[in-house]
Formats: structure tokens, C-alpha cells, sequence
């Protein structure tokens, strides 16, 4: 369920180490021993052990890399082209460069949801405490204590059944989400769902888009075949309702349909990047076009990313809200019933 990938500024280190090592003609034996001296993650120097002896036992680096099992997929594939072009250097900067920038888009991820997940937090200890203060008054005063949420949660009991409730569900969800991306299956399931959401489905398709067209320029300029390039590159972007469709464009390659005609089918790609790869296509210089755009689409990733934060801030202050108003009626209606017992 969890995955044994190893992290990607782990991956990313280990990329431009070894771009660097061959660019000056270090031996594949000696670069690996080198960058695995270098790594700090445990798992990766392990795995620089066995590829030093898979090499001097006559293995090629990218199978050795697979048997390893911590290494993307995409990266063992990448290397294996390389291997056969004998441009393991490029190949492996162009890497590094690419798991650099995931690191950053991750960062900037993080960076723009902190706001909207500690408002969140905050309200369910709000919340919590709420619970707590009412159960503590009515102890004090011998009274009943006001149930602001209608569950019959009061006290020191009701708060922690409160908390226990709210973070048990985010967990099941979590371990949900986990299990789902755990299999490509599920993983597609998923992701097919997310998709189809407004503000996610954007952000997520820009970010797709952008892994797709770094990767689908360097399997280009590696000498890959369009049909495994196409199959690398939507691996790349890690996305299950992408990675879904690539057996359906190749069919339609194979098929003698053209990369823009496939990729128009797949209807994953909006109007202006179909364009701009049947401009491209037109004058065989799409792995050139889409490197060029790639900045831009990197760019308009990062806006999805903000609006999507935007989107959960507008959320939380919703839900903060809404219980605000909530528990403002839930008192009323408190104060209504006794008096009606009085009367």
C-alpha cells in the first residue's frame, strides 16, 4: 500500500550526481560508488551497491535499476534508452531537472494549502473545546449541558469522542486514498473522479500536462520511439485518467491516426495544447514545441495550484461558518425547550 519509491530530492541529488560523473568520463561502476558514497538515504545506497555488481558481472544499469524495486518507473525506462543511445548524460540531467522541479511544485502545493488545512485544524479543536467548556459549566452548576452539535456529546467525553471521530475518519480516508493509488486500477478509479471536480480537475490536468511534455520532449530527443514515448510520457505525469488512456493513443497511432488526432481523442488535452501540437506536428517539431512551452505550462500549473488553494480557503471559511450559525441555532433552540418546560 505504501510505496518504497525512494523520495525525489533523494532521486534528484542522485540524477545530477551521475549526469555529472559520466559528462567528465567517470566508469559506470566508479559513478555509481561514487553517488552511492554521496547518498544519505539508506535504500538508495544499498541499491548503488547492487548495481556496481550487477555491472561488473556484465548487467545492464536500467535492469539492475528495475530489480532494485525503489527506483520510478520512469526513470528506469529513461535510463534504458539511454543506455541504448549512449546519452546517459543528458538523459540523467534532464531527470534531475525534472524530479527538481516536482520538488518545487510540491513545495509551492504545500506552501499554498497550509493556510486552509490549520484553519480547518483549527476549527475541529474550536470545536472540541467548545464540547469541553459547556460539559465543564454544566458540572459546575449542576445544570444540563447545552449538546451544540445534537449528537449527545458533552464534556470531557464527548470531546474526545468528538476528536476521536473527525481524525478517525481523515484517517480511513487517508488509508482509502492510499489503497486506491496503490494499484493502477485504483489509482485510474480515482483519479477519473478527480478529474471530473472543477477547480481539482484543472489543477490536476495542468500539472499532467506539464510532466507530459517534459517527458515526451526528452524521449523524443533520446531517440525513443513515438509509441514507447507516448507510453513514457504519460506514466510521467503520475496521473491515473492519463496513464489510462495511453494504450488507447497508441492504438490509434498504430491505427495511422496522427499524435494530434490520438491525443485529441483521448479528450485529456484542452483545444489550445492540441493546437499548438498540430502546429508542431505539421512542421515535425512537436518534442521542440512542447519543450519551449513547458515553462508555460509549469506556469499555468502553479496558478491552478493557487486558485485550487484559493478554493479550499473559501471552503474552510465556509464550513467555519456554517457550524458558527449552527451552533448560534443549536443554543436557541436550547434556551427555547427550557422555557417551553417552565411554562
Amino acid at each position: 500500500m505504501f510505496s518504497r519509491t525512494l523520495p525525489l530530492k533523494s532521486l534528484a541529488i542522485f540524477c545530477r550526481s551521475l549526469s555529472t560523473l559520466f559528462e567528465t568520463g567517470v566508469s559506470a561502476r566508479k559513478s555509481f560508488q561514487i553517488a552511492g558514497e554521496k547518498a544519505s538515504h539508506p535504500a538508495l545506497r544499498r541499491a548503488t551497491y547492487k548495481i556496481r555488481e550487477d555491472i561488473e558481472a556484465g548487467s545492464d544499469i536500467s535492469s539492475s535499476m528495475e530489480d532494485c524495486d525503489v527506483f520510478p518507473d520512469l526513470m528506469v525506462g529513461m535510463v534504458s534508452v539511454a543506455e541504448q543511445t549512449g546519452s546517459l548524460p543528458e538523459i540523467l540531467k534532464g531527470l534531475a531537472e525534472h524530479y527538481e522541479n516536482m520538488i518545487r511544485m510540491r513545495k509551492n502545493f504545500y506552501g499554498a494549502i497550509a493556510w486552509p488545512v490549520f484553519q480547518f485544524l483549527m476549527a475541529i479543536f474550536v470545536i472540541a473545546g467548545l464540547i469541553l467548556l459547556l460539559g465543564w459549566i454544566a458540572d459546575q452548576q449542576g445544570g444540563q449541558a447545552i449538546d451544540v452539535l445534537g449528537w449527545g456529546l458533552t464534556g470531557t467525553s464527548g470531546a474526545l469522542i468528538w476528536l476521536g471521530s473527525v481524525f478517525g475518519t481523515l484517517f480511513a480516508i487517508f488509508l482509502g486514498y492510499k489503497f486506491l493509488k496503490a494499484s493502477f486500477a485504483g489509482q485510474k478509479y480515482l483519479d477519473d473522479i478527480l478529474m471530473k471536480i472543477p477547480v481539482v480537475g484543472y489543477c490536476m490536468q495542468s500539472f499532467a500536462i506539464a510532466r507530459f511534455s517534459w517527458a515526451y520532449h526528452l524521449t523524443q530527443e533520446a531517440g525513443m520511439p513515438v509509441d514507447e514515448s507516448i507510453k513514457a510520457s504519460m506514466r510521467a505525469t503520475n496521473n491515473g485518467a492519463f496513464m489510462g488512456q495511453g494504450p488507447r493513443i497508441i492504438y490509434w497511432i498504430e491505427q495511422g491516426e496522427t499524435v494530434t488526432e490520438a491525443l485529441r481523442e483521448s479528450q485529456l488535452f484542452p483545444t489550445d495544447v492540441i493546437e499548438m501540437i498540430h502546429v508542431g506536428e505539421t512542421s515535425g517539431t512537436v518534442p521542440e514545441m512542447l519543450h519551449r512551452l513547458g515553462p508555460q505550462f509549469e506556469d499555468q500549473a502553479r496558478r491552478s495550484l493557487e486558485t485550487l488553494a484559493g478554493a479550499l480557503g473559501w471552503l474552510v471559511w465556509v464550513i467555519v461558518a456554517g457550524f458558527i450559525i449552527f451552533v448560534i441555532f443549536s443554543v436557541m433552540f436550547w434556551y427555547i425547550g427550557i422555557i417551553q418546560e417552565l411554562l
